[in-house]
């Protein structure tokens, strides 16, 4: 059994560097934080044991700065480091200089990071593996006309995706010849401005697709287990928004055989430490394979509430040589969790970015609400970094408790300053295809969700100003009528609002 190291360096910000420094001060392992420019009065340089400057606030200047980070973990003698997710994550180079300093890298081995990054090997692999993947090509296509010759194998349409890529970015989409032609060369561009590389795959596009991904943990000893699955399906820009678990569509039989592959596919990489197996799931219900996210998961709290377990805590004592102290009998899913990812967007102007102070801040409470956040009074959202300013997660006994509580705490929820993607999340708590699980990737277009908001805000807004003409009416006959009442029965104010909203049928 391993040994618990002393010292951790977060190599990250925000919220999830709050989240593992957290985890760190449960295990009595002394935090260490990274900050740039931006972030000297971040709430994670305050929380965390020691601060480092690291550099100006661009991110290839700071947080992407490898060579930076190593020296500062190397002088203050951090025995590990976690990379979160985004910035350096999922960098190869960056694990592999930190095994090379000897510096344990909480995650999986950068040989494993390599091929769950390269999606053409990933793919190989998982086939020798008998993990099912989406029909398409087997390996990069560098030129357009190998790429026309696969799509009309696989038949249209069809989508190019960058092989290097994740999160949705380079990916588009084709449903003649033509039209592959067309987006061919910017999918290569936005690659390459994206991931540095500019290879490319087709891949058969799927309709009606449910996104639906499988938490993933395994150990040195070789102990896999998945921790079930999480319903990933609500998208924009194929940029997730909302996630939860378990999933309408998944039963107990399904989640068995589909974990298993899940795990497989682990094994197939020899993958350790904590990931997760992401697959679509098309109309006739079948499951293909897409990517291994070598990392935690943004969403990663929805499994922690239905199943009990740190993720974050659980990642370390892996890194630790530690084995999975639970075996895949041991786990049961309890309950159900929703998160709502909270994105400095303007939902109302075609989500675009909203930076700047946040003057207050409103976070909701309650029983079964959790919010993962960097903001307090008087932050500020920054233009160079992640739109993501707060994860909303809420538990219940089932479903409908889970969402009843996110839209009550969405109620809330209040943020000064900046616009967020909080109204659009209130209409879909309360839109019935959600409500009722009959919901794709394209749920957004489907279901028109965006007009959907306007015209609630707009409602809501007429609702509003009608009251407060009804209020203000109220008050001007009762200060009328404060010539004609004497003094001895005199009605409250707070009465004649009442017999007068009566009277008025209000």
């Amino acid at each position: 059994m391993g040994k618990l190291i002393s010292s951790i360096l977060i190599a990250n910000r925000g919220e999830i560097a709050l989240r593992v420094i957290r985890a760190c001060k449960e295990l009595r392992i002394k935090s260490i934080a990274l900050y740039s420019d931006e972030d000297l009065r971040s709430k994670h340089v305050k929380s965390a044991d020691e601060a480092y400057y690291l550099g100006p606030p661009e991110p290839i200047k700071s947080y992407l700065n490898i060579e930076k980070i190593i020296e500062i973990a190397e002088s203050a003698g951090a025995e590990a480091i976690h990379p979160g997710y985004g910035f350096l994550s999922e960098n190869e180079t960056f694990a592999a200089k930190c095994e090379e300093k000897g510096i344990i890298f909480i995650g999986p081995s950068s040989q494993a990071m390599a091929l769950t990054g390269d999606k053409m090997k990933c793919k190989e692999i998982m086939k020798k593996a008998q993990v099912p993947t989406i029909p398409g090509s087997d390996d990069i296509l560098e030129e357009v006309d190998k790429a026309v010759e696969i799509a009309e194998e696989a038949g249209y349409p069809v989508l190019l995706k960058s092989a290097y890529g994740g999160g949705g970015r380079g990916i588009r989409f084709a449903d003649n010849e033509k039209k592959l032609r067309e987006e061919f060369e910017m999918a290569a561009a936005e690659s390459r401005a994206a991931f540095g590389k500019s290879g490319l795959y087709v891949e058969k596009f799927l309709q009606g697709i449910r996104h639906i991904e499988f938490q993933l943990a395994r150990d040195s000893s070789g102990n896999g287990t998945h921790l079930f699955e999480r319903e990933c399906s609500i998208q924009r820009r194929h940029q997730k928004l909302i996630e939860f678990s378990p999933s309408s569509v998944v039963d107990k039989k399904t989640r068995s055989n589909i974990g298993e592959i899940a795990v497989r596919a682990a094994e197939s990489v020899d993958y350790l430490n904590a990931g997760t197996a992401e697959f679509l799931r098309d109309g006739k219900g079948n499951f293909y394979f897409i990517e291994v996210n070598s990392r935690l998961q943004v969403e990663h709290p929805v499994t922690e509430l239905v199943t009990g377990i740190d993720l974050v805590k659980l990642q370390i004592k892996i890194a630790c040589g530690e084995e999975i102290p639970f075996k895949q009998s041991d786990l049961e899913l309890n309950g159900s969790a929703i998160e709502c990812r909270i994105n400095a967007e303007d939902a109302f102007h075609d989500f675009v970015p909203s930076i700047g102070l946040v003057p207050d801040c409103n976070l909701p409470y309650g029983p079964g609400v959790r919010v993962d956040t960097y903001l307090y009074p008087g932050c500020s959202v920054s233009g160079y970094y992640d739109s993501l300013v707060a994860k909303l997660i809420t538990w219940g006994q089932d479903f409908n408790e889970a969402r009843v509580r996110m839209s009550n705490a969405l109620d809330e929820f209040m943020i000064e300053g900046i616009n967020t993607t909080i109204p659009l999340y209130r209409t879909i708590m309360n839109e019935k295809n959600f409500i009722q699980g009959n919901i794709s990737t394209d749920y957004l277009e489907k279901y028109d969700m965006l007009n959907q908001m306007e015209e609630q805000l707009k409602e809501k807004q007429l609702k509003s100003a009608e009251s407060s003409i009804a209020a203000a009416l109220l008050y001007s006959e009762y200060l009328k009528g404060q010539s004609t009442i004497n003094s001895s029965s005199k009605l409250s104010l707070s009465n004649w609002v009442r017999t007068g909203s009566q009277k008025n049928g209000i």
